[in-house]
């Protein structure tokens, strides 16, 4: 049987502000001098697309037998947001892209030109390290600000070719963001060109799709991700459902509800502990019932095993497919593991990503609360981000039951049953 060959790939038309990028460094282009480019705005605006093939055709065009970076939170999301897609569209323009994936290397050939395009992961203040040593012709960062400004003035010290540039995409966070004041607000001092993206500039987006994306974010994530600004995070964390609790509740009786049933926890001595009974059916996720126990309310502390007693309280009658617990808990874990009742494992606990999702997975009607879980109903209306903090955080008061409900949209929602994005 003759294997089937990949359909080649189709270029949509692109708009101004990706025609921009793609020629902003050609010899007739009045920005060529720049020594960079910054694109940042809303989520699926075509940034990333046209900035990585712009970088690649400009390297190309300028340099033979140099090396280049590729930068991204970790390789893995570079490979699945970038690497790809370039491939596809440099064949297509009839270059040669072969990757060594041992090695995190790129190598684009066209005609005698041949340059090397290394893959880098930036997700932590140690990943500077990776990248010592290596002499560079230029630098695509790929969702900056989810980078240390460690491991990008470690890679843009690394350019030191004549005429190297540097590339950098983002979708905005808050205004105390290193990038923010660091090189969007010093652009023109040094000397970059700063384009700023909205879905409107993805002329591949239909109106539909792009009006679904406005419906899935709300107050910061909205002025964020859909208006691209960089503005600070205040007020409630999810102010929609305060404004309308009902839009929210399932109200009546849950004997006999059929689905899938999940467990999550905040595991708390000094603090609450809470827990949250959940069934997920083929569209929607129910919290139908939850156990809060606030030790400094009753003025005793439980031991791991009362709190264990209190999971198989909340849980009888029900066959529980998995826990999932805060990630902290380690003692916690180890006991519910010994009585061997229950599959468990530790939370993904990446705060604003798991807030971004519940959020989203809330405004699309696929997680509802039950009208019993008065705990979880009250902390709603008072979870507030801190908008005193140098960088997005929620003021740790009321916010027990927001946990374990973000540990559940986060960990199980989002990566078991992939009901929403969560490799932002």
């Amino acid at each position: 049987m003759n294997p089937v060959k990949p359909a080649a790939f189709r270029f949509q038309p692109f708009s101004r502000r990706q025609k921009q990028v793609l020629t902003w460094w050609c010899s007739t282009s009045p920005m060529q001098a720049a020594d960079g480019l910054i694109a940042d705005g809303s989520i699926r605006s075509g940034k990333t697309v046209s900035l990585s093939l712009s970088f690649v055709l400009w390297g190309m065009a300028r340099f033979n037998g140099q090396n280049f970076a590729l930068c991204g939170k970790t390789i893995a999301s570079l490979r699945r947001n970038v690497v790809g897609v370039l491939k596809q569209m440099l064949t297509a323009r009839g270059y040669t892209a072969a990757e060594r994936r041992g090695d995190n290397l790129l190598i684009v050939t066209r005609g005698t030109v041949t340059n090397y395009y290394y893959l880098f992961g930036g997700k932590d203040e140690g990943s500077q390290d990776l990248i010592q040593g290596i002499t560079l012709a230029g630098a695509l960062f790929d969702e900056v600000a989810l980078m240390p400004e460690s491991f990008v003035n470690q890679a843009t010290a690394r350019c030191s070719v004549d005429g190297s540039k540097f590339w950098f995409n983002c979708n905005p966070e808050g205004p105390e963001h290193w990038f923010y004041k660091s090189w969007i607000l010093q652009a023109r001092a040094k000397n970059l060109l700063y384009l700023h993206f909205t879905m409107d500039d993805n002329l591949s987006l239909s109106e539909p799709i792009k009006a679904r994306y406005r419906a899935q974010y709300t107050g910061v994530f909205y002025e964020r991700y859909i208006r691209g600004r960089w503005v600070v995070a205040e007020g409630l964390v999810y102010p929609f459902v305060a404004a309308n609790p009902d839009a929210y509740l399932l109200r009546g009786p849950t004997a006999g509800m059929d689905g899938r049933f999940f467990v999550s926890i905040d595991y708390g001595t000094h603090n609450p502990c809470s827990m949250g009974l959940w069934c997920v059916q083929a569209n929607r996720a129910v919290r139908i019932k939850e156990s809060y126990y606030n030790s400094r309310e009753v003025q005793h502390q439980r031991t791991d095993e009362e709190h264990y007693t209190a999971l198989e309280e909340l849980t009888r009658g029900y066959y529980v497919q998995e826990v999932v617990v805060d990630p902290s808990a380690a003692s916690f874990i180890e006991t519910i593991r010994r009585h061997g009742r229950y599959m468990v494992r530790a939370a993904a606990n990446e705060v604003l990503d798991g807030i971004r999702v519940t959020a989203s997975l809330l405004q699309a009607g696929r997680v509802q609360i039950h009208e019993s879980c008065t705990d979880a109903l009250r902390e709603f209306k008072t979870y507030c981000w801190d908008d005193k903090a140098p960088q997005d955080a929620v003021i740790k008061e009321n916010d027990h039951a927001m946990d374990d409900i973000r540990y559940f949209c986060y960990t199980v929602l989002a990566r078991e049953y992939r009901w929403a994005d969560w490799r932002k």
